[in-house]
């Protein structure tokens, strides 16, 4: 299936002359680059229903999301950020977690964790982890149950399945993988066939790993803190794996969906056709995407509230 019709304007704006790719300049040139996209949302566009507030979790600026007149104990989710462990922030992805709160009635705490280069591997996954433990000890203080969860995309994909592994003994409800990258170092058909001109390209990707990663060993390449896809996958939490048709991580996602169900772990495995890399920020942009998001939040509402 080609791209969807109208993720293409995106592309075109990507692949023109004057477009520069991210790898580059400066993590701190990406970061302004990546946090001027949600400018383009018109007021009109804007996520309601739901009520924020500031706050502080394992050390680092959070914020919690509510349904609007919510009342009476919900799940608890922790959600964490895409961008390649280098770029993204709560703001970038304020509007996935205001419909996560509102379509899945639930409680989602952010947290902003630190980023590379700044603060290389393994800061994100320790602090990741770190947050879960935090979240789950303050849950009724949300006005949470004793339902927990954790999610995130891409990079916050890869730190969740690491929190799901890591965070066991608390028994979590449920996960959700959007597009994660768990085998960073793998060898995957899906980067040579989507490696190029859909959002996520290659050189990209190595840039992003070049900052979080530099300098690590052979062994530390599948240490399941990096690479998820190599670490004890039996009793962890259900999930719900979303993959893009077009995205460079769409077979790692897929197999690591394939392995959790394998180790005996109920998944609810999903590939969005015509889809690329990053849909889940594309909301406002493109009504393809948004009936993607729609669809991976009714399944991850239906799996949180079982």
């Amino acid at each position: 299936m080609p791209v969807a019709p109208d993720l293409q304007p995106l592309l075109d704006a990507m692949a023109a002359p004057e477009a520069r790719p991210i790898q580059d300049g400066t993590p701190q040139e990406a970061r302004e680059m990546i946090g001027m996209t949600e400018q383009l949302r018109r007021p009109d566009q804007e996520v309601g229903g739901v009520e924020t507030a500031p706050d502080e979790v394992a050390g680092c600026p959070a914020r919690v999301y509510r349904p609007e007149g919510a009342t009476g104990p919900m799940p608890t989710m922790l959600f964490l950020h895409g961008g390649g462990f280098v770029v993204g922030d709560l703001d970038t992805h304020d509007a996935i977690c205001r419909l996560l709160a509102r379509e899945c009635w639930a409680t989602v705490v952010a947290v902003d964790y630190p980023l590379a280069p700044e603060h290389p591997f393994p800061a994100a996954p320790e602090t990741a982890v770190r947050a879960m433990r935090e979240v789950a000890a303050r849950r009724e203080s949300y006005g949470g149950d004793d339902r927990l969860a954790v999610g995130g995309d891409s990079a916050g994909g890869n730190l969740s399945a690491v929190v799901a592994q890591q965070c066991r003994d608390l028994r979590l409800q449920a996960q959700l993988l959007i597009y994660p990258v768990v085998d960073p170092y793998g060898e995957w058909a899906s980067r040579e066939e989507n490696g190029s001109g859909y959002f996520l390209d290659l050189a990209g990707m190595a840039w992003f790993q070049g900052h979080y990663a530099a300098g690590i060993d052979e062994e530390t390449r599948t240490d399941p803190l990096m690479a998820p896809l190599h670490g004890d996958l039996a009793g962890l939490a259900p999930a719900v794996v979303a993959t893009a048709e077009m995205d460079p991580l769409r077979d790692e996602g897929e197999a690591y969906a394939a392995a959790l169900a394998d180790a005996g772990v109920p998944v609810d495995a999903k590939r969005y056709d015509g889809q690329i890399h990053g849909f889940v920020n594309f909301d406002f942009l493109a009504e393809s995407s948004r009936a993607a998001i729609m669809d991976l939040l009714a399944r991850f509402r239906t799996l949180l509230h079982g």
